[in-house]
């Protein structure tokens, strides 16, 4: 079956009008999203205190490996049905969608089960302070308990976002975002839960959004990607496919959650308040984080189209675009987080000792992320065409392999923590190089082995 007119096709037309159509919707979603993360940690660190606040922020590490894997894997059927959705293959459309939908619910009912079972080895490995141990373990434990609806949610959205959609995701996240921040408050100040109460609130909000994507899925009448509970199945050829992008990418993800997994046991080796302040900072600089994870998410579905329907000079011509107006809003954000860093702190933690910390590590760390936007973007862009296991490659060796040999080998001879920080743009800026030289001559814009559209070289964007 053949889509004659798609909807949602970003195959022709202002290549920047259209990556800023599916950037817009994917940033506000990122920012509901974190909302309702960034209230809990607001809530905690206000109304429970620091040791509260160093207990929250101590699993992130933790729940970032497992959610890097599955968003990783949903990385893999976004680029495949944002493929066959460029080559208007309604089948292939309707099979890989039923394929994903299903591996997500397995793979999110298999981290719900060892998420849960491993929580206190895995806090106690990275030397979660002992005052914090406690609300840490049942802060992660509830939050494995609605891993399910979480990886069907960001699963989901993925084949929103393949199709084009970026919009009905973000209205998932408003609802769930308001959701989270009424519980927070409910379950904190009205019912005195603490760090239970901020869990309960995030899981509870998780599930509201995978359900609302769920019904938007099965309502899609008409449309290949049209969910029906009674056709899920896992089918060799898409399974092989999304695992073919997905698990490079979700070891990729992996690696770079190890070693932030190190940084934060670094972190933990001074005090509560490093702890505290690092976690505070981690909320507050998510702004950037969110936004180029949005554009590169972008970037991903401009390329996975263009490189379905053959036109290669097109998704050429889309990372550059994208790679100009990242490197302007990298350039603003860093100047504003620098300027503001003590009153958007504050918003955090009152803490006098956290907060110089916190404007310490801001100092030091937000001018550097000019360094690390084509450690997202080129990546992204040929994640689009199927080829993600070489960027992966670079990117272990590069930013995960470089950093654990700094964090080994150069923070115990200066046992600092901005040696900590340092870690970070060192090894975005060799990661950077390596990956553009790979970009430039590693011919990696090939047309598939068998089937797929011919190349169209000719024609204004």
């Amino acid at each position: 079956m053949r889509l004659s007119q798609p909807v949602g096709d970003i195959t022709q037309g202002v290549i920047w009008k259209q990556i800023l159509a599916l950037f817009f919707p994917l940033w506000f979603g990122t920012f509901f999203q974190q909302l309702y993360n960034t209230v809990d940690t607001v809530v905690v660190g206000q109304f429970a205190g620091k040791v509260a606040l160093a207990a929250v922020g101590a699993t992130g590490p933790i729940v970032n490996l497992t959610v890097g894997i599955f968003t990783g894997l949903a990385a893999g059927a976004v680029v495949v049905i944002a493929q066959r959705f460029g080559a208007r293959i309604g089948e292939e459309v309707h099979h890989s969608v039923h394929t994903a939908m299903l591996l997500a619910v397995l793979i999110g009912a298999f981290f719900m089960v060892i998420g849960f079972v491993l929580t206190p080895w895995s806090l106690r490995a990275i030397d979660t302070p002992a005052a914090a141990l406690s609300d840490a373990i049942l802060y992660q434990r509830v939050y494995f308990l609605g891993m399910i609806p979480n990886v069907v949610y960001n699963m989901g959205t993925g084949v929103l976002r393949a199709i084009g959609d970026s919009k009905r995701p973000l209205y998932f996240l408003i609802a769930a975002s308001l959701c989270n921040i009424v519980l927070d408050l409910l379950l904190v100040l009205v019912i005195p839960l603490g760090v239970l109460g901020v869990a309960i609130a995030t899981v509870t909000s998780q599930a509201l959004s995978a359900v609302l994507v769920v019904i938007s899925l099965m309502r899609a009448a008409g449309q290949p990607y049209q969910l029906f509970p009674a056709a899920l199945a896992i089918r060799r050829r898409p399974l092989a496919a999304i695992l073919k992008v997905g698990v490079p990418t979700a070891l990729q993800s992996v690696m770079y959650s190890a070693s932030n997994i190190v940084i934060q046991w670094a972190i933990n080796s001074f005090d509560t308040d490093a702890v505290a302040a690092w976690t505070a900072y981690g909320k507050m600089d998510i702004l950037f984080w969110m936004t180029m994870t949005a554009l590169s998410q972008s970037l991903t579905t401009f390329a996975g189209q263009n490189y379905g329907a053959g036109k290669y000079d097109r998704l050429r011509r889309g990372v550059g675009v994208c790679t100009g107006m990242s490197a302007g809003i990298t350039l603003v954000m860093s100047a504003i987080l620098v300027i503001f860093a003590r009153p958007i702190l504050t918003l955090f933690t009152p803490d006098a000792d956290v907060l110089e910390i916190g404007v310490e590590m801001v100092a030091f760390l937000a001018p550097c992320y000019i360094t690390y936007i084509l450690v997202e973007l080129l990546p992204g862009a040929m994640r689009g065409a199927g080829k993600s296991l070489v960027p992966m490659l670079i990117s272990v060796f590069g930013v995960c392999g470089l950093r654990l040999a700094w964090l080994f080998l150069a923070v115990p001879r200066v046992h600092t923590i901005i040696m900590v920080e340092a870690s970070y743009p060192i090894t975005w800026t060799v990661t950077s190089l390596a990956l553009l030289v790979y970009y430039r001559w590693g011919g990696w814009l090939k047309p598939p082995v068998s089937g797929g559209a011919a190349p169209q070289t000719s024609g204004r964007p």
